[in-house]
């Protein structure tokens, strides 16, 4: 038993250190980066028309974004799985708006300033046809009959829920880094070998969680996003905008995480029902990505009788996109019916 408790010390002592020492090494300047963050105003970054809609009894938040000017048209938001509007990068919100177009982004329920679901059952959770009446909800409140329905991963699944049954509803669909069917089994998913690999470099990460109070929880978002993105990103944009999330809304709800995942396991295949969307869609997929391989885009295209595929060279799971530049022009081209 000594000998046991001998080992079982020497490995949590182990992992305790590996933990504290592990993980992507912050640039030299961060720490004053967040000093500043902290020591100044926080720029708000909700510049738009807010409100809360509710739709299947929760409250969801939306952002409504007017550029000056005559609209184009409207852009509906769509993000991915355990994320909130917040999660947008600055950057592709401003550049649709910039570009004449009225910029719609809500929190998906779980997350942001929606409604958290407390008693949610996992025997009897939400589903993605659910989630995708909560952005209809917001359309409605905003009186809005139609928009282009932009979707990023699980937001990709919602996006795709949406044109099925509510096709009067979109002008045309914008389907990032997503599938028809997460569990195909003919098509290659998310590997033992890569989620083992993504759960390990995320352990280092919770020594910011650990070590608590503002500045380690920027550091771990900072580190977070560096994991994913490499270095070449703003680190006080991703401080200012952690610091909000802490300070001006309610944070991250994990439990959402396990909610939004049982809302993509208990959701059928579209494969049938995407053969009759009639709706100009463009298909925009990583070369590189791992976590929902690039097979899952090219079957949308295949399925889709108006979509094309627009294949990004070494981009894996990951948003934002080294060349966002690029990435937002072929996407309002593609609203212009220029692509």
């Amino acid at each position: 038993m000594i000998i046991v408790g001998t080992i079982f010390l020497t490995i949590l002592a182990s992992l305790t250190i590996w933990i504290f020492i592990a993980g992507p090494k912050l640039p030299a300047e961060t720490d004053a980066i967040i000093d500043e963050v902290l020591n100044n105003e926080l720029p708000e970054l909700f510049t738009g028309k807010t409100g809360v809609v509710t739709s299947d009894g929760l409250d969801i938040w939306y952002e409504n974004i007017s550029p000056e000017g005559q609209s184009k048209g409207t852009v509906l938001l769509n993000i991915g799985m355990g994320a909130s509007a917040l999660d947008w990068p600055p950057k592709f919100v401003r550049e649709f708006v910039d570009s004449g177009y009225q910029v719609i982004r809500y929190d998906q329920r779980g997350t942001g300033m929606s409604d958290w679901v407390a008693d949610w059952d996992n025997k009897n959770p939400y589903s993605l046809v659910d989630m995708a009446g909560d952005a209809v909800a917001v359309l409605d409140a905003l009186q809005i009959n139609e928009a282009h329905i932009v979707g990023l991963s699980m937001g990709g699944m919602i996006a795709q829920e949406i044109a099925i049954n509510h096709p009067d509803r979109v002008t045309t669909l914008t389907l990032m880094l997503t599938t028809g069917h997460a569990i195909d089994p003919e098509l290659p998913g998310l590997t033992s070998r890569y989620f083992f690999s993504s759960m390990v470099k995320g352990i280092p990460l919770l020594k910011y969680r650990i070590a608590g109070g503002e500045k380690n929880l920027i550091k771990g978002r900072i580190a977070k996003t560096i994991s994913g993105l490499g270095y070449d990103v703003d680190i006080k944009e991703i401080a200012e905008v952690a610091l909000y999330d802490l300070r001006k809304r309610k944070g991250f709800n994990m439990m959402v995480l396990f909610q939004h995942r049982r809302a993509v396991e208990i959701s059928p295949s579209r494969y049938d029902k995407l053969k009759t969307i009639e709706i100009p869609t463009l298909v925009i997929h990583g070369t590189d990505d791992r976590f929902m391989p690039i097979e899952h885009g090219k079957k949308l295209v295949e399925l889709i009788p108006n979509a094309k595929g627009l294949w990004i060279d070494g981009m894996g799971h990951v948003f934002p996109v080294p060349d966002m530049d690029t990435l937002i022009k072929n996407i309002v081209s593609h609203f212009e019916g220029l692509s």
